[in-house]
C-alpha cells in the first residue's frame, strides 16, 4: 500500500473495467471511465480556482455520483477534501472551517447557500450547475498538479469530542488506502458485487463504501435519502448481492409490515455497522428474509476495526463485532491504570493498525488519543483469548445517535446561550431505533422562566437533526464533583429508568 495515492484506486478500476457501470444514480449510470475522467477535469477546475497541492477543499453534498468524481479530483491535485455533514447548521460549519481553513468548496442543494455566506460565493463550486464536472478531457490526460506522499493528508472527517466541538481527523493517502483494502477484504467485495449507499458521504462509514466500491471494481447504486421500500425495491429488481444499515435501518426492515413480499435472495448478508447489534432485531429480520448479518465495527479515527468473517458464514455471531482484519491489532487496557489486560478482562479497547488516522485538528486533541502508539477508542469491552471482541459500554461521553457521534458539550454550550439556563448537561438515552438520543437535564432561572419545548427548539435550531435534545428534564441543581466534573452517570442511572418507563416523559 505504501506509495500509493488515493486516486491511483480510480485510474485502474478505469483500465481493468472501464466501460462498466460503477456508479448508479436514479436513472442514470456512469462508468469507471466516466468517473476518472470527470475527476481530472474537476482538478483542472479546481486549479482554475485557486487550489494547490496541500490546499484543503470543504465538501458539503448529499450521496450522488459528483461526490465521487470531486473527491479523486482533490486527491489528482494534491490538495484535501474537508467532509462536511449536509444537516450541519451555521454553527457546526462555521467551526469546521475555522478549524480546516479550506481555500475552496463544493457543495449543492442548501450547502451551496450555507457555505457562499461563509466563505464568499466566489469560493464555492455548484454541484447543480453542470459545466463544474460535465467539461470535456482527454481520456489520456495525466492527472493535474504536482504528485503527493502517500503521507500527507488527503481527507479530514469529524468526530465528536466530550469537551467541546467537533474535531477534525486528518487522514492521509496511506491510512486511507489500509483502510479501503481491509475493508474490501472485511467485506469480500469484488466486481461481481453490487450494493447501495444511503449513508451520508460525510460519514466515515458513507466514504469508506464509496472508495472500496471503486477498488473492488464493484457496482455502487446511490441514494439521496433513505427509502425502506426503494432499497427494498432495488435489492430484487437489481439482484444487489450484500446491503449496508444501520440501527434504524434494522429496525425499519423488522418492522416493515410486507417485507416478505421482496425477494432479497441474492444478498449475501447484510452488514451491520455503526452501532452494537440489537440481536432481536436482528434475528427477526434474517427469519423473516433469511438473509444474515454480518456485524462489523469501525471508527472514523481507525475505519476496520472487526468484522466477522466474511469467508466462513459457519462462525457469524450476533454477539461480537468480529475479529480484527490481518494487519490490525486489538488490547485491552485497564480503565484506571492503564495497563494491558488478559483475555477476558474488561477495558478500554485499544487498536494499532496502519489504517489509523494521522491526527487530529486542533493538534493538541491528538496526544490524548494514543498510549504507546495504540488509538484510544474510548469503547469498553474485552477479548475472547481467539481476539473476538465484545463490546459492553463507552469510557468516553459521546451519545451515538444512529451512528453519529453528538458530543454533550456541543449541546450544552447551545443551551447555556438561553438566559433560562442556569447549568445544564445532556447525557445519552439508550433508543431502539437510533441507539441512543441525547437528554438535557437543566437547571433554570426562576425569575426568567422557560419551556421544554422552548430550549428543544433552540437545540433543533442551532444543530444538525440527529443532535436534537430528546428530553428536556428539570431539575433543581446539576450533580457535579469538587472539581466541577458532571456527574454524567448519575443522572443517566437515575433518569433512565424514569424516562423508559411506559408513558415516561420529562
Amino acid at each position: 500500500m505504501a506509495g500509493a495515492l488515493m486516486h491511483h484506486a480510480l485510474q485502474q478500476a478505469a483500465v481493468r473495467f472501464g466501460d462498466r457501470a460503477a456508479v448508479v444514480a436514479g436513472d442514470d449510470e456512469w462508468t469507471f471511465r466516466d468517473l476518472d475522467e470527470r475527476s481530472t477535469a474537476f482538478g483542472r477546475h479546481l486549479v482554475e480556482r485557486g487550489v494547490r497541492p496541500g490546499g484543503r477543499v470543504a465538501m458539503m453534498t448529499s450521496n450522488r455520483p459528483e461526490f465521487v468524481v470531486a473527491i479523486h479530483g482533490i486527491s489528482k491535485i494534491g490538495a484535501a477534501a474537508v467532509l462536511l455533514s449536509p444537516a450541519w447548521k451555521a454553527v457546526e460549519t462555521r467551526h469546521a472551517l475555522e478549524l480546516t481553513a479550506p481555500v475552496h468548496a463544493v457543495a449543492d442543494g442548501p450547502g451551496v447557500e450555507l457555505l457562499g455566506g461563509l466563505l464568499g460565493e466566489r469560493r464555492v463550486t455548484d454541484l447543480d450547475r453542470p459545466e463544474a464536472v460535465d467539461a470535456p478531457v482527454d481520456a489520456d490526460a495525466s492527472p493535474t498538479g504536482t504528485p503527493t506522499s502517500d503521507l500527507d493528508e488527503v481527507v479530514l472527517v469529524f468526530s465528536s469530542g466530550t469537551t467541546g466541538l467537533p474535531k477534525a481527523v486528518r487522514h492521509t493517502h496511506r491510512s486511507m488506502g489500509c483502510a479501503t483494502a481491509d475493508w474490501c477484504a472485511t467485506l469480500g467485495l469484488g466486481p461481481d458485487d453490487r450494493f447501495q449507499v444511503a449513508t451520508p458521504p460525510s460519514h466515515i462509514l458513507g466514504l469508506l463504501n464509496l472508495l472500496a466500491a471503486v477498488s473492488a471494481g464493484a457496482t455502487v447504486r446511490l441514494h439521496p435519502r433513505f427509502d425502506l421500500d426503494e432499497v427494498l425495491s432495488r435489492i430484487e429488481s437489481e439482484r444487489m448481492t450484500l446491503e449496508m444499515a444501520v440501527a434504524p435501518i434494522a429496525l425499519a426492515m423488522a418492522n416493515h409490515p410486507d417485507l416478505e413480499r421482496y425477494d432479497l435472495s441474492s444478498l449475501r448478508y447484510i452488514m451491520w455497522g455503526a452501532t452494537p447489534v440489537s440481536e432481536h432485531v436482528a434475528r427477526i429480520v434474517t427469519d423473516r428474509t433469511g438473509v444474515r448479518w454480518l456485524p462489523a465495527y469501525g471508527a472514523s479515527e481507525l475505519p476496520v476495526i472487526a468484522c466477522n468473517p466474511v469467508d466462513d458464514p459457519d462462525a457469524w455471531r450476533l454477539d461480537s463485532a468480529g475479529l480484527p482484519p490481518e494487519g490490525v491489532e486489538l488490547r485491552v487496557a485497564d480503565l484506571d491504570t492503564g495497563a494491558v489486560l488478559s483475555a477476558g478482562g474488561t477495558g478500554e479497547i485499544q487498536v494499532r493498525s496502519p489504517s489509523v488516522m494521522a491526527g487530529y485538528l486542533p493538534d493538541d486533541e491528538t496526544a490524548g488519543a494514543f498510549a504507546e502508539g495504540w488509538y484510544r477508542t474510548g469503547d469498553v469491552g474485552w477479548l475472547e483469548p481467539e481476539g473476538w471482541v465484545h463490546l459492553t459500554d463507552r469510557s468516553k461521553e459521546m451519545i451515538k445517535v444512529n451512528g453519529f457521534q453528538v458530543a454533550p458539550a456541543e449541546v450544552e454550550e447551545v443551551l447555556r446561550g438561553h438566559p433560562s439556563v442556569v447549568d445544564c448537561a445532556v447525557f445519552g438515552l439508550v433508543d431502539e431505533r437510533a441507539g441512543e438520543v441525547p437528554v438535557a437535564v437543566v437547571q433554570l432561572d426562576p425569575v426568567r422562566p422557560a419551556t421544554t419545548v422552548e430550549l428543544q427548539e433552540l437545540v433543533a435550531g442551532s444543530l444538525a437533526t440527529y443532535k436534537q435534545v430528546r428530553y428536556v428534564v428539570v431539575v433543581d441543581a446539576i450533580p457535579r464533583l469538587p472539581s466541577g466534573k458532571v456527574l454524567r452517570r448519575t443522572l443517566r442511572d437515575e433518569w433512565t429508568p424514569i424516562l423508559l418507563a411506559p408513558h415516561g416523559n420529562a
